[in-house]
């Protein structure tokens, strides 16, 4: 397969790696993932990922708790989750380096935005931990920042759906699938493509979105050929 793009920012959500345990990690599901980024790899593809930490803990859902506490709690989540790809990525023959926003140097790189493209430059995957290191934003924005930052040619934005859609497609069944939107739709439509500051820093930064369904790994292959297998937001 031959790449049609030659940086891509991935977003992984936390309960993904969790396969169908539904929490904590399912390590093959991690190596399945990580074979698809492997692949991509191989094709020339530099690959930077973000991931979230909704298998062991969500900050916005913590009930009482102080809200700025909680999300430091959901960024150690996002740490773990960093640490389990750059294994099973190391498992696989591929060099991953791990570099978190909030600094914890005897297990992870401190986030050095030119030693994050220097890895990249070298073939090596980056996996970025921690969201933006800061309460109160998503691991969304998170994404949209890191892609901005180096210069991404797309972000993945891989779930568990195959689109975007104009209302939920699980409890809807005449809901509607957009093959293409703009990143104004996105926003005035209030589809749940990311959250809005995420989608505003894509539009302001011109960073597409290309939204597809993670159930089969494989998915990550196509997309990076080209493939247009899900809702592509520019």
């Amino acid at each position: 397969m031959q790449a049609a793009y030659k940086r891509i920012l991935l977003k992984l959500s936390g309960e993904v790696l969790a396969g169908e345990k539904g929490t904590g990690i399912d390590f093959d599901k991690v190596l399945e993932i990580c074979s698809s980024v492997k692949k991509c790899v191989e094709m020339g593809v530099e690959i930077a990922i973000v991931v979230g930490g909704g298998n062991f803990w969500r900050g916005r859902s913590s009930g009482q708790m102080d809200r700025t506490r909680a999300d430091h709690m959901g960024m150690l989540a996002t740490s773990i989750n960093s640490l389990a790809l750059a294994d099973a990525l190391e498992q696989l023959g591929v060099v991953a380096r791990v570099q978190t926003a909030i600094e914890m140097r005897q297990i992870a790189e401190p986030y050095i935005r030119n030693k994050a493209i220097r890895h990249l430059e070298k073939g090596r995957v980056v996996i970025f931990g921690c969201g933006t290191g800061n309460p109160f934003f998503s691991t969304d924005t998170a994404a949209a920042l890191r892609a901005a930052e180096i210069g991404a040619d797309v972000i993945f934005k891989a779930t568990n759906v195959d689109g975007v859609y104009d209302c939920d497609p699980k409890k809807n069944p005449n809901a509607k699938k957009f093959d293409t939107l703009s990143h104004m739709e996105v926003l005035q439509k209030e589809l749940h493509v990311m959250d809005s500051t995420a989608a505003s820093l894509c539009m302001d930064n011109n960073i597409k979105i290309l939204v597809f369904n993670l159930n089969d790994p494989e998915n990550i292959v196509r997309a990076a050929a080209g493939e247009q297998n899900g809702t592509l937001v520019q």
